[in-house]
This record gives C-alpha cells, structure tokens and sequence, in this order.
C-alpha cells in the first residue's frame, strides 16, 4: 500500500481543498493524517487509487512524496504497539509514520512507513 505524503502552507482551506479535489477525482480517502506546524502543513494519506490521486495533487499544484506502508495487525490491547515499536526500535529502523487504519473485533490495523521499509519487515518477522 503506498501513502502520499503533501506538505503544504498551514493555512485555512487546505485540508478542504486537498479532500475536495480528491473526492471530485473519484478518490477515496482511506487513511487520512494532518498536522500543522508553524506555518507548514503535512498531510498523509492512503487513497483507494494511488495513481489517479497524484495526477489530481500535481495538477493542482500540490508538492508531494510516496512511499510504501507495511500494514499490520494487532490485538487490540495495552502494550501491543509498544511491542512493535520496540521490535523497529532495537533494530535500528526510524519510523517516519504510523497511524490507524481501522479497528474491528478485538483488532486494530496498523500502517507503519519506515525509512527502511525492508528492515522494518524483516523486523516484524
């Protein structure tokens, strides 16, 4: 699965026009993450089409990356995560982002972009 990441100015509107533009290219958001900080924005995502996203995000102007996500599952419970994190930790792997998918029946779905992508499956073996 691959998550895009925008980074953009933290101004009023541009969350809502990112989520417009997708929407009105047919673009189902998945995942969603946004955060402002000073006067940057970064907003992450995990789209049900990846190739039409990104035509829609350059054609409107948008600066952004890609890159995969390793997607994962859980029990839902104290510590699991920790788990995890600690298993990327002690091998050395930086975790540029992690957020939740979904949650369901005593279990959460996890997307984890690491800057190594094969350690952090190696890992998680």
């Amino acid at each position: 699965m691959e998550e895009i990441t925008i980074i953009t100015e933290n101004k009023v509107g541009v969350l809502a026009k990112v989520c417009g533009l997708l929407g009105s290219a047919g673009v189902n958001i998945e995942a969603i993450s946004a955060q402002g900080l000073g006067d940057s924005g970064l907003i992450r995502l995990i789209t049900g089409d990846t190739v039409t996203a990104k035509k829609a995000l350059t054609k409107a102007g948008f600066t952004f990356k890609t890159g995969n996500v390793i997607i994962i599952k859980l029990n839902d419970a104290p510590g699991e995560l920790y788990k995890v994190t600690r298993k990327l930790a002690q091998a050395g792997v930086d975790i540029e982002s992690l957020y939740l998918l979904s949650k369901s029946k005593g279990l959460v779905e996890v997307a984890i972009k690491a800057a190594d992508e094969s350690a952090a499956r190696k890992a998680l073996k």
